[in-house]
Parts: C-alpha cells; sequence; structure tokens
C-alpha cells in the first residue's frame, strides 16, 4: 500500500474518533448525572411540572415530591386544589378551571356568555390566592375562518382583559398543535397568536408555547421563540414524537431551547407537559429537570 493510502486511512480513521469523541461528549452534556438525587438547582429556569402528566399519583403525594425536587410549582390546578399546593408552599403556575374545554373557545361567539361569567369569577379567585397567570382556549376552527376567529377572539377578550389588569392576572392563551393532537384548534401557529396578542393590546394577554406541539405544526423552535418572545407568557415541554420523555430518545435539544428562553430575559415558568413511559415517572421528571436547569 502506498504511503499516500496510508496517510489517507489515518486521517480518515482520525476523524472517525474525533467525531465520536465529539459525539459522546454532547451525548455525555444531555445524560450526565440522570441519575443522581436531586441536587440544587441552578436558579436560572422556574420550574414547574403538570398535574395532569401524573393523574395516578395522589395530589399531596405529588406535592411532596415536586417540592423535593426544587420545583417552584404546579400547573394546570384549579381552585379546589389551590389548599393543598399552599401546604407545601408551591404556586399554581398556570390556574384552570374557567375554559370550556379545548374545543370551544373564545373564536366562537356562541361561547361568550358563559366564559365572560366563568373569567370573571376566576379573575378574582386568581388574584386572591396571589397567583397570576389564568389557562384560556381558542377552541376549534368548524365553519369558523381565521380572520374571523381573531376577530371574535379579541371581542370577547376586550371584555375581561380590563379586570386581569386591575388584578393583576395574565390571560395565557395555549398554542396547540393541529396535526396530531387537537385536530381543527384555531391557535396552531405562532403567527395567528402573536396577531391576536397584538389585537388584543394588553400586557396581560399572552401566548402560551408549548414547545412539543409548536415542533409538530411549525418547527424552528429557537428562532420563532427568540423573534416572538415578548408574547409568549409561559412555556410547556415534550418529547416529539410521542409526548413523553424528553431525553435522548427524541428529536428535540432541550438545553439549548432553555438557554435561548433564558436568553431572551424570561422569568416567567417553564413546565414539564410530558406523559411519562418510564414506569418510575418520577424518575423521568427529575431527568427533565436536570436537562432543563441551564
Amino acid at each position: 500500500m502506498s504511503q499516500t493510502s496510508n496517510r489517507r486511512n489515518a486521517i480518515k480513521n482520525m476523524v472517525a474518533g474525533s467525531a465520536a469523541l465529539a459525539a459522546g461528549a454532547g451525548l455525555s452534556s444531555f445524560t450526565s448525572n440522570m441519575n443522581q438525587p436531586s441536587q440544587a438547582l441552578k436558579g436560572n429556569i422556574n420550574h414547574s411540572a403538570c398535574r395532569w402528566c401524573y393523574n395516578g399519583i395522589p395530589l399531596e403525594q405529588l406535592c411532596s415530591q415536586f417540592k423535593e425536587l426544587g420545583l417552584v410549582g404546579m400547573d394546570l390546578v384549579g381552585p379546589k386544589d389551590w389548599p393543598m399546593l399552599k401546604k407545601y408552599n408551591l404556586i399554581s403556575t398556570m390556574c384552570n378551571g374557567a375554559e370550556l374545554g379545548l374545543t370551544k373557545g373564545w373564536n366562537d361567539k356562541q361561547y361568550h356568555g358563559q366564559l365572560i361569567k366563568n373569567y370573571t369569577e376566576h379573575i378574582d379567585l386568581v388574584a386572591a390566592a396571589g397567583y397570576t397567570n389564568l389557562f384560556c382556549a381558542s377552541g376549534n376552527r368548524g365553519t369558523i375562518d381565521d380572520e374571523t376567529g381573531l376577530k371574535n377572539c379579541t371581542e370577547g377578550l376586550k371584555q375581561i382583559v380590563a379586570q386581569a389588569e386591575k388584578k393583576g392576572v395574565i390571560l395565557v392563551m395555549e398554542l396547540l398543535n393541529s396535526k396530531v393532537d387537537h385536530k381543527d384548534y384555531m391557535c396552531d401557529r405562532s403567527t395567528w397568536g402573536v396577531e391576536l396578542v397584538k389585537r388584543v393590546g394588553s400586557p396581560n394577554f399572552k401566548l402560551l408555547y408549548d414547545i412539543y406541539h409548536m415542533q409538530i405544526d411549525e418547527g424552528d423552535v429557537i428562532r420563532t421563540i427568540r423573534a416572538n418572545h415578548e408574547y409568549y407568557g409561559h412555556y410547556h415541554t415534550g418529547g416529539v414524537p410521542g409526548r413523553h420523555e424528553i431525553d435522548e430518545t427524541q428529536e428535540l435539544y432541550y438545553p439549548a431551547i432553555m438557554k435561548a428562553i433564558h436568553e431572551t430575559g424570561y422569568k416567567g415558568y417553564v413546565a414539564q407537559e410530558f406523559i411519562p413511559s418510564n414506569p418510575d415517572p418520577i424518575a423521568s421528571l427529575r431527568k427533565a429537570i436536570q436537562i432543563c436547569d441551564i
């Protein structure tokens, strides 16, 4: 074999070895210390997790575990469960209970009467409890086109947003994918949601940017967060595809996403909203927190 061939093979082996080392280093930064006991968090991200993902665990036990993991609160919890959260010094990081589900929302004027009544009551409840965020949904399209949906949502939300401003409550509409999980849901793109925030024109109405959902419907997650962060008031996680763990088994690299969120100056909450596939769901949650604790 010629010296040129030997040199070429040697260079090829060196490149392959360097690539393997680099890949190993990257993977190790993603997965290191994931099975270690909980440790002090860095304080750059305010961690939370959604109640519904752990429905099999009694609420008081879950509160105790959330506290041990270093979470500041629990997402999507209504008024009846707030006393239990307060017992464990946890925040309801995203309050709910005023909505009529996900399919019947502000885009359809036939629901405005009941929604205005519900939200008028819940805004007061949220404020009295010392919380900030209150969930809302656009509803499904049905026969409503996007422009009419924007007009209807704006008209309805403007009837309650002054009260939200007075009480210090932020109404937060979730962006959900309409491709896989929520067929026909209207607020399924950042462009539509951002336009709605602009039309409502209040600092007390924002979007819940669900990273899982938006990866499915629009992708380009980090650039979109950087471009629109002023309109996002809350974040949810989830592994793509399948909405399971956010580890190396799925396509998103959450440390980079969390770094991008932090760099925008965001001071709100990031809530884990994946469905654990691990037999030990709390171990999965611990791992997710460590992945996101940049």
